[in-house]
């Protein structure tokens, strides 16, 4: 009889390539008991940045005006052009008049000056400058317009339903916004590029340096010089969003956002999301569940034009659990057909992976095809089919 159901329980051998890959089957909370952390905000949230669990949360889906967090965003479209090799770190970018007219927080950026993608991140991770955001966004899409169009349809990609942006830099206007829990996805995001900290956890550098005009870049966010772990990643202000920020933090594995809008002034702001890191901090720890490379087991593929898929962990993958039953144990099952038919289309959902402590569901990851799976030719069918005639296994 044919098992339609494979069970792991325990972690498997290296592997030497992975086919399928995991992402967040849903999202997570575990926040129902937690008290008001950010009693002065008109609304937060506080994940773990690995799993996206919800530690805490408050209004966190509601449409509010996000400033300078807005960046976010256009730092994401910039590092994913890096990341595909459309863009480099020491590409030319040129300022035109629109973007050297931006006012607000800027580094002064002069019409057809031009500095590298690399100090234009510095000026926008770190001085929140609206006319490097402005001049990036040209770089990257020929006009300030055409990029929000990009700022929307990842946001849409990304199941952003609170967001809508109308800028690349959240000076106000009408009909932008987003909310606290739009804005910690896509700060999760954006920390799948770690390079990103280089800039976001400075707490100063230079512009400009061997000009005759070097500019000092201070960060806005003094959390990355006063709080420990804290790396990013970007505050906003203006007199309708009041004081907002997302933060992020990272200590012993274990890295966390939390995102505060409409608080009263900057002392209240970094106070509030200091006390939701010293909880989570205090309150959590991660559990290994598989390295990279890990095989899990194994599918057969009917008709294929291969026989087997490895089933292997493409990323380090871990669990959230309370440091107060961080001993219970810990075990998963992976859920999957014994046999697929061909074609597979990458992306294509398999199956899941399912962790509990104890009879409790921690979590659920989706198992997906990452590349796709032909369905073979009669040549090789014919092959298959007579082999077996001949030989005995």
């Amino acid at each position: 009889m044919k098992k339609w159901l494979l069970t792991c329980t325990a972690a498997l051998m290296l592997a030497t390539t992975a086919l399928p890959t995991f992402g967040l089957a849903k999202e997570t909370s575990i926040a129902n008991d937690v008290s008001d952390l950010a009693p002065s905000a008109g609304s937060a949230i506080l994940i773990d940045a690995d799993t996206g669990t919800v530690l805490f949360e408050k209004k966190s889906h509601e449409k509010l005006p996000p400033a300078s967090i807005t960046k976010i965003m256009t730092m994401l479209l910039t590092m994913e052009a890096i990341s595909k090799g459309t863009l480099k770190l020491t590409d030319k970018v040129p300022t035109s008049e629109y973007a050297a007219s931006m006012g607000g927080s800027q580094i002064f950026l002069e019409p057809g000056e031009q500095m590298t993608v690399d100090d234009m991140l510095k000026g926008i991770a770190m001085a929140s400058g609206n006319d490097a955001s402005v001049a990036m966004a040209e770089k990257l899409a020929g006009t300030e317009v055409e990029f929000v169009k990009l700022m929307n349809k990842r946001a849409k990609e990304l199941g952003l339903t609170d967001t809508h942006f109308m800028n690349c830099n959240g000076l106000p206007t009408d009909n932008h916004y987003s909310s606290a829990h739009d804005i910690a996805i896509m700060s999760k995001e954006l920390l799948k590029y770690e390079q990103i900290t280089k800039y976001t956890g400075a707490y100063q550098d230079y512009l400009r340096k061997d000009s005759a005009k070097p500019f000092w870049l201070v960060n806005t966010n003094k959390l990355v010089r006063f709080y420990s772990g804290a790396d990013g990643l970007k505050t906003g202000y203006t007199s309708e969003a009041k004081f907002c920020l997302s933060a992020t933090a990272r200590r012993d594995g274990l890295r966390l956002i939390a995102v505060v809008l409409g608080e009263p002034n900057t002392k209240t702001r970094n106070s509030e999301v200091g006390s939701m890191f010293d909880y989570a901090f205090s309150q959590y720890t991660v559990k290994p569940l598989f390295k990279k490379g890990d095989i899990m087991g194994t599918v057969k593929i009917q008709k294929g034009d291969t026989k087997e898929l490895q089933l292997a962990a493409s990323q380090p993958y871990r669990v959230l659990v309370r440091k107060s039953e961080a001993g219970e144990k810990i075990t998963h099952k992976l859920q999957i057909p014994a046999q697929i038919s061909a074609p597979i289309a990458k992306d294509q959902v398999l199956g899941k992976l399912v962790i509990y402590q104890g009879d409790k569901v921690l979590k659920e990851f989706e198992l997906k095809a990452s590349a796709d799976i032909k369905k073979a030719g009669w040549w090789t069918l014919f092959k298959r089919t007579t082999s077996k005639l001949f030989f005995v296994d």
